[in-house]
């Protein structure tokens, strides 16, 4: 089976594509997410798949895992993995619209990674048109909370991949249409800083400022990056009254790191910055975490096969290791063959310029149908 010579339509896909990207579906507000993990799930169920739907918790939208009928059903297959939930708030296509121009398409969430999701669906429907059986059987499990570190859903996905033989997940590609074959390990962390209140005009002196000790700290956070290990704070509240001292102040910081030691070492200094110092005191307690992914031998005989397919299609594939998580770094990480980054390629994902390049959905669509089609 030569993936070249199946008729991916790059007008049908984008049409099908706009539907999704315009259901806006924020991380934060479940009910958005469930209303596109409805269409998600409509689609596959006509698509001929068994749908099932997973309750959400901890405040977050639920999952849907879509099994495709297939002679060996319950055997160990291919498991897609991908996340419908989107950094973009309600409202943000009134700031970034459906518009397609030239070889771009932009919308939210259209990169990261609606585009890569809906390109997955299209290679199994092509490869259903043409009456080409897979020799594994194929399952698909959208996810609603990667964006904020999969802190619902880690357990759900790393079930289901252990259940399978490979997991293919199409985050966005590389700028070099290259594939991510790791991913570097992550830390999240909240950060809480307690003060001292008192009126700002007429007793400022009394009061010591939970938002100063928390510029304080984001400043020492920021100076502890280094080559091995990066910190970053990327958010911060604080204070209730312009007039008053502020009491509390919270924050979110994160931190990367190409090797799990050097992670670990990494929170060791975030936690070390916990402390009582002239009345204010700084709170840092761990949050999610995603393990590092460094390949082995079952991704890397994955990535050559898919890059033998990209071959035929005559593009390039290179691969390597990628920073910003994703749940390949729970799947890859528990030694399960699995190949990130088969999504369309584009750019500015996370901004008001997100978009991606047209000509890539079919690219890539049928880079993924000659993954289905020829992994045994």
């Amino acid at each position: 089976m030569n993936p070249a010579h199946l008729p991916f339509d790059t007008d049908i896909m984008l049409q099908g594509l706009r539907g999704w990207v315009e259901c806006e579906s924020p991380t934060w507000d479940a009910a958005a997410v469930e209303r596109m993990l409805d269409l998600a799930a409509r689609d596959m169920a006509i698509m001929g798949a068994t749908i099932e739907r997973i309750a959400g918790r901890q405040g977050f939208a639920g999952c849907v895992r879509a099994r495709f009928p297939h002679p060996r059903q319950g055997e160990p297959g291919i498991l897609i993995a991908g996340h419908m939930d989107t950094v973009h708030p309600v409202g943000t296509l009134a700031k970034l619209p459906w518009r397609r121009d030239g070889n771009r398409c932009y919308g939210p969430g259209i990169c990261d990674m609606k585009g890569g999701n809906y390109l997955s669906l299209e290679a199994i429907r092509q490869l259903s048109k043409a009456s080409i059986a897979t020799p594994l059987p194929i399952t698909v499990l959208f996810t609603p909370d990667e964006e904020v570190g999969t802190p619902s859903t880690r357990d759900i996905i790393e079930a289901e991949a252990q259940r399978n033989k490979y997991v293919l997940v199409p985050e966005p590609g590389r700028q070099d249409n290259g594939v991510v074959t790791g991913r570097y390990a992550i830390a999240r962390f909240n950060l809480e800083a307690i003060g001292r209140p008192s009126h700002a005009g007429a007793r400022l002196g009394a009061g010591r400022s939970a938002i100063r000790e928390m510029a304080r700290q984001i400043l020492a956070i920021d100076g502890m990056t280094t080559e091995d290990c990066t910190f970053s704070v990327g958010i911060v509240h604080g204070g209730q009254w312009v007039n008053c001292v502020a009491t509390t102040a919270t924050g979110e910081a994160l931190s990367m790191a190409k090797r799990q030691a050097d992670l670990d070492r990494g929170v060791e200094r975030m936690l070390a910055l916990s402390g009582t110092t002239d009345d204010v005191t700084f709170k840092v307690t761990r949050g999610v975490t995603r393990p590092v992914w460094e390949p082995d031998s079952g991704t890397m005989a994955l990535y050559d096969k898919a890059r033998g397919i990209a071959e035929q299609l005559g593009l390039s594939l290179p691969h390597g290791s990628a920073g910003g998580g994703s749940d390949g770094n729970f799947t890859g990480g528990l030694g399960i063959p699995t190949l990130d980054g088969l999504g369309v390629r584009g750019t500015d994902m996370h901004t008001l310029n997100e978009h991606i390049e047209i000509d890539s959905l079919a690219e890539r669509g049928r880079l993924m149908a000659g993954l289905l089609a020829t992994l045994d």
